[in-house]
């Protein structure tokens, strides 16, 4: 008997009632019960909709309010003191102070660090851990949901983030070995594990997603003495790995003492041979055959030919599932009624992955024959989509073959280049600006989604986009900043609109993804050559240069965001989709040169995202990503100031492929770390400028102007003074306009005194 199961599902509902429901709670219009109700109806929903799939197992405990990790963490009781005593159980309102800084009291916190899971555009929580850090099991909510999943008459299978990959993934201000915190943090892995087996649970899911990355041989030693103690006769374990192969851990892992094993075959297919190699009969094998992470149809007639091989050689239990959890990819297709009807049968989201998952298990079990009108179906999609000349572009093809070294560099050197654009600029110390967005009030949505539907004529539409950019040139203007942004109100998102302008890219109506918290976005869906057939963004910006003396920014999303924030075709490199993108954009950048834009950002928060997890890879990734940015950005003169901006991601390993991108400002997240991104810049030298976030702008907190100063000053002992510019830590459409105004004028604030005390002699208060 083959079982299908699932690791994971979307959380926030098909119209995203979590967000709202969340947002509504934060706002005090809602209590925790009503909260929790509305929660338990999306819970239910899922299970009923997997059920419906034919499972035989359904995942408990992937549902989060916020972030995985910080469940995690908030179940083994790692609570940092700021956030105040640990209760039993945690409360809500503290969990939501570790998520944002701040709860339903409203007094304001420093939020824990967020970072990209994996090379997944999803933020986790980091946990902080203490060399006297305690373990206590502190939330119940993991037992309570599969109690709710087993009320309902379905099977669950509880998940958990495993006890190695959470240290990994923590953080500690003092230096010492993670791994030292072990032995007191199993037992209490060991009493979660104990209490899941009382309830009746069969098996559980644990994840250790590290076992794909490069390990220290400490870590990968101590796999078989952490999974040796949490032995349970009365549960049994399925040890859950994605996102690449398991390459030299393969025996290792195939040799724990565990019931099964996942394994993510979409990423890694040839780890195959070696898990065989080295896997027991008497195990379960889970197959990772449907992609988690992408939206395409899957070859099931591939996939068939693997399962085939696999019992040619395996003898044990087969599982059937998708490579990792469901959570990176939309819930429902025949949700989308709009979309192209010659690409729509080549996709799948979340709910098609696990019917796809129902045919292969017929298919294995009863013969092709039973399971014949959905395989046909299938091999007709994939025909189709291979044999469609929807998505090939000769002329690009064109482009990109006659794309040379010399649309990758500068005409001058960063040196040159500063003296004129000051020249042009005149910029003072400590030069203020933001990252691109402003507030996205209900007003601007309200317009653009009367637009969309028909009820507001362009010129109409127009005009109303026109009014919001002149409040917010008038906005900036009173706060004095020195360089100002159009505000973006035109915009949905800073990926999605310019995947509605560009050829060989769909958007999706419902296609919703959480990126982190109840930020949600629809990721574009790349399925052909790429071009751009008219300017994008020039007039929005050429209208706002109009209407002040200040210099603009025109704002764009670069090459390699648009690449990792997409659902990419998968029949060609992702480097040559890379280049294509940016062509489109290097187009772009040239007609706002044109019009007279001065200063140009093009964003890159998901360029380290990309980096594959396997060290031995960066190499080929840096190379290529690196000429798509610089593809973008060379083509301008040495007066056209350069920007790009990064967030949520460690710099240190990569840092010279940064300066490589040779930008000639970069702004990176750094206020939750209390700039210790910057670390990174001090032994390397950065030569350019850069402008460290102090204005964390995914909590609703206002940061005085002490807070920013202090900022600052410790960015200033890492870098010279003469590169900083003052910004938040990335744009602010999801903030709203009375914590804007105030922490903006803080940071105004904090630069003046910055120049005043640099004029008086250097010394910073």
């Amino acid at each position: 008997m083959i079982k299908i199961h699932n690791l994971g599902f979307p959380r926030l509902g098909e119209n995203r009632e979590l967000k709202f429901a969340l947002e509504r709670y934060w706002r005090g219009e809602i209590d925790q019960p009503a909260l929790d109700e509305i929660a338990a109806e999306i819970r239910q929903r899922h299970w009923r909709l997997q059920a419906g799939c034919g499972l035989d197992f359904i995942p408990a405990g992937d549902f989060s309010y916020y972030d995985h990790v910080l469940d995690t963490s908030a179940m083994l009781g790692v609570v940092p003191e700021r956030f105040g005593p640990l209760t039993q159980p945690l409360g809500l309102d503290t969990y939501f102070r570790m998520a944002r800084g701040r709860a339903t009291d409203g007094q304001a916190y420093r939020a824990c660090e967020m970072t990209k899971w994996f090379d997944t555009n999803y933020h986790y929580l980091v946990p902080e851990l203490e060399l006297d850090q305690q373990f206590a099991l502190s939330s119940t909510r993991l037992f309570d949901e599969t109690g709710e999943l087993q009320a309902l008459g379905f099977n669950p299978k509880p998940v958990l983030l495993g006890p190695l990959t959470w240290l990994w993934l923590a953080k500690s201000r003092t230096d010492f070995n993670k791994l030292d915190l072990l032995d007191r943090l199993l037992p209490v892995y060991g009493e979660i594990i104990q209490r899941l087996a009382g309830q009746g649970v069969e098996w559980i899911q644990i994840d250790e997603p590290i076992l794909v990355l490069d390990l220290p041989v400490a870590w990968s030693s101590a796999f078989e003495t952490v999974y040796h103690r949490l032995q349970n006769n009365a549960v049994k374990i399925l040890l859950a790995t994605y996102f690449g192969e398991l390459n030299a851990h393969a025996s290792l892992t195939c040799k724990l003492p565990v019931a099964g094993l996942h394994i993510d075959l979409v990423k890694g297919i040839e780890q195959l041979t070696h898990v065989l190699d080295n896997f027991a009969d008497h195990k379960v094998l889970s197959l990772g055959l449907v992609d988690g992470r992408n939206v395409w149809r899957t070859d099931l007639d591939s996939a068939l030919a693997i399962v085939a091989g696999v019992r040619e050689r395996f003898k044990g239990e087969l599982w059937l599932a998708p490579s990792c959890s469901l959570l990176h990819v939309p819930i429902d297709l025949e949700l989308e009624t709009a979309l192209d009807e010659t690409v729509k049968p080549w996709l799948a989201f979340a709910r098609q992955k696990l019917s796809e998952l129902a045919v292969l298990r017929r298919a294995v079990e009863e013969g092709t024959a039973a399971a014949e009108p959905e395989l046909s179906a299938s091999s007709a999609a994939i025909r189709s989509r291979r044999e469609s000349g929807l998505g090939h572009n000769q002329a690009v093809q064109a482009r990109i073959a006659a794309i040379d070294e010399a649309m990758g560099r500068r005409r001058s050197s960063f040196t040159v280049r500063r003296e004129q654009q000051q020249i042009r600029l005149r910029l003072p110390r400590y030069p203020t600006t933001t990252i691109g967005s402003f507030p996205q009030t209900p007003e601007v949505r309200r317009v653009r989604h009367e637009f969309r539907q028909g009820l507001l004529s362009e010129q109409d539409y127009n005009q109303l986009m026109e009014q919001q950019i002149e409040h917010c040139i008038r906005e900036q203007e009173e706060l004095s900043l020195d360089v100002l942004v159009h505000g973006e109100s035109e915009r949905n998102d800073m990926v999605e609109y310019f995947g509605e302008q560009l050829d060989g890219v769909l958007t999706t109506a419902h296609g919703w993804v959480q990126s982190y918290g109840t930020r949600c976005v629809k990721p574009p869906i790349i399925y052909g050559d790429i071009s751009r057939p008219s300017p994008m963004t020039v007039r929005w910006i050429t209208y706002a240069q109009s209407k002040t003396g200040k210099p603009m920014k025109g704002m764009l999303t670069g090459p390699v965001t648009l690449l990792n924030w997409s659902f990419v075709r998968d029949d060609q490199p992702r480097s040559a989709t890379a280049y294509q993108l940016a062509l489109a954009l290097r187009d772009e950048v040239l007609e706002l040169e044109k019009a007279g834009i001065p200063i140009i950002q093009i964003d890159e928060p998901a360029f380290r995202e990309g980096l594959p997890l396997r060290q031995s890879q960066w190499a080929e990734y840096l190379d290529w990503a690196g000429r798509a940015f610089r593809i973008s950005a060379s083509g301008v003169q040495d007066t056209t100031q350069i920007h790009t901006h990064m967030c949520y991601a460690e710099f240190n390993d990569i840092i010279e492929a940064i300066a490589g991108l040779d930008a000639d400002v970069i702004t990176i997240e750094a206020s939750r770390s209390d700039m210790e991104l910057l670390d990174a810049f001090i032994d390397f030298r950065y030569p350019n400028d850069i402008g460290p976030g102090v204005y964390d702008i995914h909590s609703p907190n206002v940061p005085t102007t002490e807070d920013i100063v202090s900022l600052l000053k410790m960015a200033g002992e890492r870098i010279s003074h003469k590169q900083l510019w003052v910004n938040p830590d990335c744009g602010l459409k999801t903030r709203q306009w009375d914590e804007v105004r105030k922490a903006l004028a803080n940071m105004v604030e904090a630069a003046k005194i910055l120049r005043s005390a640099e004029m008086e002699g250097g010394v910073l208060p």
